[in-house]
């Protein structure tokens, strides 16, 4: 199995992000993402991921590892105010616990899967031939990946701003693996943004002041990150 996937890596990278969007796109559409249907579908994904790792014995090279030195990164403490964005208005629940609790465990598939698929799979395929290259291409896929939510029922502006948040975040967290060697801190921040995202209470500070937030500080964080950390030079 490793030996057909390092002959056929890129176009098993290309493969999994198509079938991962067609998977999720299938499921909202039909589904909605606080079904649990949607939850067991993207749980087995993960699942499965999980395997095709292990059997390749690259679970440490695809990031699932602790970070040693946690104080270079300034604890993660601005990973901690990007989380907190869907909270600032308060909590707002119009949904049953049922639909919340499959929501949640939706999401946290999705956030593993997506950092796992771009940032990992994506990211070290590309990264040894151009690092510049890899970085950017990682993060402007993930971002410009947010306009299938268009075809999902999505409004065009906030999916816009969605996908310009997207690309920065994409950028940090692709910048955070590459320094780190770890890629847990950018999936537990991930999976926590998109499982708190049910109790976001829409207004004028959610739709337009939270997805600037959303795109300076993941960029500034990565220009720290990328200038305080000289283990490896990108």
């Amino acid at each position: 199995m490793k030996k057909i996937f390092e002959k056929h890596e890129t176009l098993f990278c290309i493969l999994l992000i198509v079938f991962y969007i067609i998977v999720n796109s299938y499921c909202i559409q039909n589904f909605g993402i606080e079904d649990y249907r949607s939850t067991i579908i993207n749980t087995i994904f993960s699942l499965v991921l999980i395997f095709v790792i292990v059997k390749l014995k690259r679970v440490t090279y695809y990031g699932l590892a602790k970070v040693s030195n946690l104080k270079r990164y300034l604890y993660f403490i601005p990973l901690l105010l990007i989380i907190s964005v869907n909270l600032w208005n308060g909590i707002n629940i119009n949904n049953t616990p049922n639909e919340i609790i499959f929501y949640i465990l939706t999401m946290i598939n999705v956030g593993f899967l997506e950092e796992v698929i771009f940032r990992g799979f994506l990211f070290k395929m590309m990264e040894k031939d151009n690092i510049n290259r890899a970085i950017i291409i990682s993060a402007f896929t993930f971002g410009i990946g947010h306009i299938i939510n268009l075809l999902n029922g999505a409004n065009l502006i906030p999916t816009l701003m969605q996908v310009c948040y997207a690309i920065s975040a994409g950028y940090l967290f692709v910048i955070i693996f590459y320094k780190s060697k770890s890629l847990i801190p950018c999936i537990i921040t991930h999976c926590l943004v998109n499982s708190l995202s049910i109790f976001n209470v829409e207004n004028t500070i959610s739709l337009y002041v939270a997805p600037m937030f959303l795109t300076i500080v993941p960029l500034v964080y990565a220009i720290y990150i990328n200038k305080s950390i000289k283990k490896q030079d990108i």
